[in-house]
């Protein structure tokens, strides 16, 4: 058997080689815990590591990633159910994931949907309460610096 490899490419990303197929490939944008294990376990690579394996079999890791039909993954394992434009389940990973979000929530901001208008105006989305969280950008508490300041630039305190 040869040596492992301490970093192993797949979908132009490193991925440590010391850890089991199912753990490591979580390491990928777009793959959890539950689609990881259902490749590992549907290649038949659940236990070895994935330095250890040869550059085929991490070729047909990365295939069966990205077409999960070919290994028939189930469908409610995907990231990507009924596509808008197509659509078809699909599963994607990395880069393709990221543009495809940046398009979903550019149209959402066209159409001028609540979610599109909370998106534009940097306001949480999916119903979080904002009294106390989402604060950054604007002062919270008192500036009591600001007010002694104000204070003692409106006079002695006599009135009469």
């Amino acid at each position: 058997m040869s040596e492992t490899k301490e970093i192993v490419r797949i979908a132009r990303t490193g991925i440590d080689g010391t850890k089991p197929v199912g753990k490591a490939i979580t390491a990928l944008s777009g793959v959890g815990d539950m689609y990881a294990n259902a490749v590992a376990e549907k290649l038949g690579y659940n236990q070895e590591k994935i330095g250890d394996l040869s550059d085929e079999k991490i070729d047909e890791i990365e295939e069966a990633i990205k077409n999960p039909d070919q290994i028939e993954v189930p469908e409610w394992l995907r990231n990507r159910r009924k596509d808008r434009e197509t659509g078809e389940n699909g599963h994607l990973i990395e880069s393709d994931l990221e543009l495809k979000e940046e398009f979903d929530i550019r149209r959402l901001k066209q159409t001028g949907t609540y979610r599109g208008w909370r998106h534009k105006i940097g306001l949480p989305v999916r119903g979080q309460k904002t009294k106390s969280s989402f604060r950054s950008g604007s002062k919270v508490g008192v500036d009591t610096a600001s007010i002694k300041e104000e204070a003692s630039a409106g006079g002695d305190g006599d009135d009469e």
